[in-house]
């Protein structure tokens, strides 16, 4: 069995760009956890409001199934992952799985969201990412990483992290 990684964080934390280097480095399937979101979901965002739990519901059930059907093969998907309940839906029938926490402060990441350009998440709705933010707990398997290191440098930390929890 190998293992299906969540990176995970805020809006323009980077799980974009560090996902499809880590997919490739290991020579799996990348799924972008945007993707999945049905068109409300987008709409209401491009908006500048945030999801509620409701919206968050269906897309994460989505998103758990992709995990399940690559759990054997192993797999990147991306996904903020914000809060404790939303981790424990897509690891529920996919134990293997461990989450790549892309950490960093609300100042530089609000900074990177205005930089940006073209997305649906408006720089706006950081701060609301950052209050549903509920770090990993110290019984989750996964690995908290500064946003502020380069992505071949998390990259490579997240690769040796995952040969120590895959086997």
């Amino acid at each position: 069995m190998r293992t299906v990684v969540v990176v995970m964080g805020v809006s323009s934390s980077g799980k974009s760009t560090v996902g499809r280097q880590l997919a490739d480095r290991l020579g799996v399937p990348f799924a972008e956890a945007d993707d999945f979101h049905p068109a409300e979901n987008v709409a209401k965002m491009s908006r500048g409001e945030p999801l509620t739990d409701t919206d968050r519901w269906p897309w994460l059930r989505t998103l758990a199934g992709w995990i399940h059907r690559h759990q054997d093969g192993g797999g990147v998907v991306t996904c903020s992952a914000l809060k404790r309940a939303y981790r424990d839906l897509l690891r529920e029938d996919n134990p293997a799985t461990w989450f790549l926490h892309l950490d960093g402060s609300e100042a530089l990441i609000t900074e990177r969201s205005r930089r940006r350009g073209q997305h649906f998440m408006a720089p706006s709705m950081v701060r609301s990412q950052f209050a549903d933010l509920e770090p990993l707990g110290p019984d989750e398997p996964g690995l908290v990483v500064s946003v502020e290191e380069p992505p071949a440098r998390i990259v490579e930390q997240a690769v040796e992290y995952g040969k120590k929890v895959v086997r």
